[in-house]
């Protein structure tokens, strides 16, 4: 009959444990930290929008999404650099102020959907246009309707015909709009990890943790159980302390002692950083001397001057001329911009 093959103690359990070791002695396995939680979600997994009877839900959550605006200085920076631009170059109506346009741009630049309410003067005609937040406006199921869900509240019915509702295209659905940085957010958030990751190294020090390795097989149970106390109580106010382990008979390199420091200095914290930043210029599509980066190249990024002019007009400019179709939607002239593209630049 065959021999059935036992299971390798090492890897049965990642609790703390003891087995007989291959001579005939004792080793003991035990882990350090807990385990992190790997988020398999996917923000794009849908296939139909929501339909509550008098709404429909975005496909991609709102608040995640201004959430994130915070997870990556430069994830936040591409979207306030492309409204700047947009305001830099409106020319202010009687319709639309600046504060109400910067304010619709950021929606626009941040949710794909940027939504202006219009306020009527008592005779009836277009008075001024108000920007209502895209986090918490919602498309209604019937033609026209619009509603205004905050997450605490009553939600509110706007007038059936009163909003105007820009959005990008979506290939799944034709109702709202997706951002088109979505394909970053995991480089955004593996940044932000990097960052905190270091972050707690630092605030611990290089001299918080350690790896123990004991292999001398002079040590049993009952000394294991005096080191691991010794080194429980070495923790908090008064550590630094010295810690003296006794092994009769034992062999050179028995027990070693791997600080983390050493650990964390091949986590490759700045290669993971600029991949992830790179990513993240790469969804947006912005050079990265308009965000500050400092190059690291003897070259340079080149002329900051000409990357702006070519980024105009290949990014900030097709955004105008969607805003622009919203005045034949409104019937009056509410969004303006200044030409050549060459004085914004």
């Amino acid at each position: 009959m065959a021999k059935r093959k036992r299971p390798n103690p090492r890897f049965t359990s990642a609790l703390p444990s003891t087995a007989p070791a291959a001579d005939g002695g004792r080793f003991e396995t035990f882990t350090f930290g807990e385990p992190e939680m790997i988020d398999r979600a996917s923000l794009m997994e849908y296939s139909d929008l929501v339909n509550n009877g008098r709404w429909y839900e975005p496909p991609i959550n709102p608040r995640g999404l201004a959430n994130m605006m915070g997870v990556a200085p430069h994830h936040a920076s591409a979207i306030y650099v492309k409204r700047n631009l947009l305001v830099a170059s409106y020319q202010e109506t009687s319709f639309l102020s600046t504060h109400e346009f910067a304010a619709f741009a950021t929606d626009y630049m941040a949710f794909a959907n940027a939504y202006l309410e219009e306020v009527p003067a008592l005779s009836g005609r277009l008075l001024k246009l108000k920007r209502s937040p895209a986090m918490q406006t919602r498309v209604g199921v019937d033609p026209g309707a619009f509603y205004f869900v905050p997450e605490s509240g009553i939600e509110h019915a706007f007038d059936v015909g009163k909003v105007v509702h820009l959005h990008d295209t979506d290939v799944k659905q034709e109702i709202y709009g997706v951002p088109e940085y979505i394909s970053a957010l995991h480089s955004a958030q593996l940044n932000r990890s990097a960052t905190l990751f270091r972050r707690k190294y630092y605030d611990n020090g290089s001299h918080a943790g350690f790896i123990l390795y004991l292999t001398d097989a002079a040590a049993n149970t009952q000394d294991i159980d005096g080191l691991r106390e010794a080194l429980r109580n070495s923790k908090g106010p008064g550590n630094f302390r010295n810690l003296f382990f006794y092994a009769p008979g034992g062999k050179k390199d028995g027990m070693q002692m791997i600080p983390v420091s050493e650990v964390a200095a091949k986590d490759d914290f700045a290669a993971i950083k600029n991949v992830s930043r790179d990513d993240i210029l790469a969804a947006h599509r912005v050079p990265p001397q308009l965000l500050g980066v400092v190059p690291t190249n003897a070259g340079g990024f080149g002329d900051v001057e000409k990357a702006t002019k070519v980024f105009y007009a290949n990014e900030i400019v097709p955004i105008q001329k969607r805003m622009l179709a919203l005045n034949a939607q409104l019937g009056v002239e509410a969004f303006k911009f200044q030409q050549p593209v060459a004085n914004v630049a």
